[in-house]
């Protein structure tokens, strides 16, 4: 048994170490795959278009397909690059709760509690990591690849290479958002290239050219059907104020004591200011008014005992 979880341990370690290794790799797979779109779309087929002969209508779409793809794609990489370089939120040093945050009730804690971890303290509703050897607030999380415990942790993704938390969340879903949008116009907008591809009649370009239009096609395809799936799901937790690690962790529970309802849910993550919904970016006045965007404290509904 002791050999058996000793071989877990250092499977798991590797994989982690894997992980945190395919870093600038993700990154510019992420950028090839928007180079080759970019050629495709913009180099390929639709910038000659507004330089051709042909008829107003087709200069007028060509326009029209480009604006809309450099105007996606500029929100797109600002939303991919702030999740990216935004720190998820880590636990502050030396950070000691005020309350019981767990039931939100005006309990204050010992200072006896603080120098030993539940099970020394007698207190199982303080959260405590015993691979960080410190206390955790509400909602947080250690992820084994950063290494280190993450405020509202959802998961650690290998395509941003970083932990999407409570700091990067909402960069998170616009970068889905956008992805979703974007892969789907540059699809629907190569889509009749792509039919003529397997047509019978005389296809213009050079094998090069159709090849990468055929390529971009396929990715943004399979891009976009998947990012579907993911935003679907994600919108359904961002409605109950929950996690993904949440989720899987309280899925045979009734009730879910911040969900605060689907209005007040969704300003949980995006804000109260809507000019700041579609962007990477909070108002100062929401990061003075929502505590929940800083990852530490969260409103609850004080009536349900915590579930976690």
């Amino acid at each position: 048994m002791h050999r058996s979880g000793a071989v877990m341990a250092w499977n798991v370690f590797r994989f982690c170490t894997a992980l945190r290794g395919l870093g600038s790799i993700m990154i510019l797979l992420v950028l090839g795959v928007v180079g080759v779109t970019y050629y495709a779309v913009v180099l390929t087929n639709y910038g000659p278009s507004l330089t051709s002969s042909g008829g107003f209508l087709d200069v007028l779409i060509a326009l029209s397909v480009l604006v809309l793809f450099h105007c996606l794609l500029v929100m797109l990489l600002w939303c991919y690059f702030s999740v990216v370089f935004t720190d998820p939120g880590s636990v502050p040093p030396n950070w000691r709760p005020e309350l019981d945050e767990e039931r939100g009730e005006a309990d204050p804690l010992t200072t006896s509690e603080f120098g030993a971890s539940p099970a020394d303290s007698g207190n199982t509703r303080i959260r405590f990591c015993r691979k960080c050897n410190q206390l955790k607030p509400p909602r947080c999380h250690h992820c084994s690849v950063c290494g280190r415990c993450v405020l509202k942790m959802d998961h650690h993704c290998v395509w941003v290479v970083n932990c999407v938390g409570a700091l990067n969340y909402k960069y998170f879903l616009l970068f889905l958002f956008y992805t979703f949008l974007e892969t789907t116009v540059v699809t629907l907008s190569l889509l009749p290239q792509f039919i003529t591809f397997f047509s019978d009649g005389e296809i213009p370009g050079t094998p090069g050219t159709l090849a990468t239009t055929f390529l971009a096609f396929v990715l943004n395809l399979a891009f976009a059907l998947s990012v579907l799936g993911f935003l679907i799901m994600h919108i359904s937790l961002v409605s109950g104020n929950t996690t993904t690690i949440e989720a899987y962790e309280k899925k045979t529970s009734p009730k879910w004591r911040y969900d605060l309802g689907r209005k007040r849910n969704f300003e949980q993550v995006f804000g109260l200011d809507k000019r700041y919904w579609f962007i990477p970016a909070y108002s100062e006045e929401d990061l003075r008014r929502i505590p929940a965007l800083h990852g530490l404290e969260y409103p609850s509904k004080p009536d349900l005992d915590a579930q976690e």
